[in-house]
């Protein structure tokens, strides 16, 4: 499992690192969301959950 985040829609609003905090952060000064380890979808869990959360749509969860 992979998982992306698109920069140009983020819109910084942070509800990725609340559910998924072991593979998001909030780049405050970047005011993007960010992927600390792109596979670490597979034992963190939550990364659906915050694709499907997202507002804008900028997260991608796919299958390797």
């Amino acid at each position: 499992m992979n998982v992306t985040v698109d920069e140009e829609k983020c819109i910084g609003c942070g509800a990725c690192a609340e559910i998924c905090p072991a593979v998001f952060y909030l780049d405050e000064d970047e005011g993007v969301s960010k992927v600390i380890d792109p596979f670490a979808c597979e034992y963190a869990g939550c990364c659906e959950a915050a694709e499907e959360n997202c507002p804008a749509g900028a997260i991608t969860v796919t299958e390797d």
